[in-house]
């Protein structure tokens, strides 16, 4: 099967920046479309940013001009770099993927999370 692990959340201050990173492994024949989202407590599950594979983006209204979403195709790895941060960006981050495991198949992979806290 497919694995994504994210990496990079942590404690941040207020108008600190952070880099988060998701690495897919496993049995893949092709990444498409990769992304991030996010999920406050008490909240549902938002769109931060997507990226296809030929690098076209997409973000979230509350994060465009802040972050910046970026991949490595080589390396099947999706980026993250958020700045300016807010305490309102304070969430659990999570790393998507549509990942084709054959020409004919492909299937919606999750990383299990990263936490991001924004808070002086």
């Amino acid at each position: 099967q497919v694995q994504l692990v994210e990496s990079g959340g942590g404690l941040v201050q207020p108008g600190g920046s952070l880099r988060l990173s998701c690495a897919a492994s496993g049995r893949i024949f092709n990444i498409n479309a990769m992304g991030w989202y996010r999920q406050a407590p008490g909240k549902q599950r938002e769109l931060v940013a997507t990226i296809t594979s030929s690098s076209s983006t997409n973000y979230g209204d509350s994060v465009k001009g802040r972050f910046t979403i970026s991949r490595d195709n080589a390396k099947n790895m999706v980026y993250l770099q958020m700045s300016s941060l807010k305490p309102e960006d304070t969430a659990v981050y999570y790393c998507n993927a549509d990942v084709a495991i054959s020409r004919y198949i492909s299937n919606i992979y999750w990383g299990q999370g990263t936490q991001v806290t924004v808070s002086s």
